[in-house]
């Protein structure tokens, strides 16, 4: 009973101290993306292990903070109340769920893609990795879901993601530095079309609406 509860004590000191690498990994590819990038350049995670470990419990901020702000909330539009019911949360929440782990996915392809036509390295695993951590803004400035009239700070939040990408690039893809700029600004607007275009066809297909709003 007692070796029991020991185990117990263990499995739950083992899952803080991993959210906490968690937190500590998206405070530093923040605040200090430059040497983040070193330190995540020595791993050889694979994709699997990224999304399972970091991006889906990071996704899940703008996850709950939209089902709270659309679904319990709600907004007015033109004088009319929108949304404020538990149907619609779970709407705008499946989108922002999709938005993240789907456009990391299309993201990371494209990059993986296009890496060796600017001299560096294809491999899925890394482009992953890049995608994934520059979602990070996306995600922590997803709290801003939680009320429609904080929402656009989310879009801003999000662009800080490209200043990510600058960083990385170089130490994940391996693209050669005359070509690194180039495969940035390419990069760069694979980034912003993916995300704009998957979020116009998921508020389609989920019938949220228009994906700025």
């Amino acid at each position: 009973m007692e070796g029991t509860r020991k185990k117990e004590i263990e499995n739950n000191l083992f899952k803080i101290n991993k959210n906490m690498n968690q937190i500590e990994r998206a405070r530093k590819i923040l605040f200090t993306p430059k040497d983040e990038w070193s330190v995540i350049e020595s791993e050889n995670d694979s994709h699997t292990k990224v999304l399972m470990t970091y991006l889906i419990w990071l996704s899940l901020i703008p996850v709950v903070a939209s089902f709270i702000g659309y679904g319990l909330i709600g907004y007015h539009f033109l004088g009319v109340r929108v949304g404020g019911g538990i149907f619609w949360g779970v709407r705008y929440a499946i989108q922002h769920f999709i938005s993240v782990i789907g456009g990391a996915y299309l993201t990371a392809a494209v990059f993986n893609f296009m890496a060796p036509k600017y001299g560096g390295v294809k491999d899925f695993n890394r482009a992953f990795q890049l995608a994934a951590y520059c979602y990070t803004p996306v995600c922590v400035g997803g709290i801003f879901y939680i009320h429609y009239s904080l929402s656009m700070l989310a879009g801003v939040a999000g662009i800080y993601g490209l200043f990510l990408l600058y960083f990385g690039v170089k130490p994940m893809m391996k693209v050669t530095d005359e070509k690194a700029t180039t495969y940035f600004v390419v990069s760069l607007l694979a980034m912003i079309v993916i995300s704009l275009v998957l979020g116009l066809i998921l508020a389609q297909l989920i019938g949220t609406g228009s994906y700025w709003r």
